[in-house]
């Protein structure tokens, strides 16, 4: 039986291009479909350059902002520092502006040293880069003038229009990542991990947050699912992560969520147990309209 204490959020991540393509679907259907459905969230990733097509997040994202009115609008997760500091913060003042402060920053600092190079930024300053992002971007949101790290220029910059600072869920299961959330972010968001790992990670985060006198981000952890699928699709996700990520096989086996609604929601159940109140599902296994409806039910099944 699904334990019924606690609310849990549930978004999912928009379809790349080859599944829109093999479904005959565009961002802004996608969109829609997921918020009829009844999800709370449409997610999209930033990727660079990754070998294969991709869609520019924010724009993705604003696409998927007009085309609804309900939905959280998020980034899974976006890279500040890989852009001008003053570009990063009007991509986001523009998603918040466009979306209505339905916009939630998810941040890291990943991606590959590839993605670093395409953009001219080294790799090795992607987690000061990054700090520097988080602290700056509420100024910058804001409207005050602001001089710009990195730069020669000491003139201030002013953005506007203003916006609400997006509430910034830090991405990463890393020690760093916990440091960077409990110091700088409203939330940690980590992917691919067990309830275990997620507990052991709340209880180190409230700990930081603590000692900076802030109180303990919220927990949103990323998913894999093939709602309604067995063992062999378990299976197949579970190897992609391996082989994507360059993890053992036996560490992630048990990661992705498969089985029947009522399943994943006893697993997804674990990790609400465990401290987390939002999980953003990357979908797998067959027409994605098909997967969201199921997703759909999961979350009907976690309702309080």
């Amino acid at each position: 039986m699904v334990d019924l204490m606690g609310s849990f959020e549930i978004g999912v991540i928009l379809p790349g291009i080859a599944v829109q393509r093999r479904d005959g679907l565009t961002v802004a259907e996608a969109a829609r479909h997921a918020e009829r459905a009844g999800l709370d969230g449409v997610w999209h990733g930033d990727h660079l350059a990754v070998g294969g097509p991709v869609l520019d997040a924010p724009i993705a994202l604003a696409t998927a902002a007009a085309a609804t009115t309900r939905v959280r609008i998020g980034t899974s997760v976006f890279i500040p520092a890989i852009r001008p500091l003053a570009w990063a913060a009007k991509q986001v003042a523009t998603l918040q502006y466009v979306s209505e402060e339905r916009l939630v920053l998810g941040v890291g600092s990943g991606g590959g040293p590839g993605q670093w190079a395409a953009a001219g930024v080294p790799y090795g300053e992607r987690g000061r880069r990054t700090d520097a992002a988080l602290e700056l971007l509420p100024r910058l949101l804001a409207g005050e003038a602001v001089v710009l790290p990195d730069t020669d220029v000491q003139q201030p910059v002013q953005l506007a229009p203003a916006v609400a600072m997006p509430p910034v869920w830090v991405g990463n299961a890393s020690a760093a990542a916990i440091r960077r959330a409990a110091r700088l972010g409203d939330g940690w968001f980590p992917s691919l991990i067990s309830p275990e790992e997620v507990a052991r990670g709340r209880d180190r985060l409230a700990e930081l947050a603590a000692g900076h006198g802030r109180p303990a981000p919220v927990i949103a952890i990323g998913g894999a699912a093939h709602v309604g699928g067995g063992a062999a699709a378990q299976a197949e996700i579970a190897a992609g992560i391996s082989g994507g990520y360059g993890r053992p096989l036996e560490e992630v086996a048990g990661i992705p969520l498969t089985g029947q609604p009522e399943e994943v929601a006893e697993r997804l159940a674990e990790y609400r147990a465990a401290g987390a109140g939002h999980a953003v599902i990357g979908v797998s296994g067959g027409d994605w309209r098909a997967q969201v409806d199921l997703l759909a039910e999961v979350r009907a099944l976690l309702l309080p």
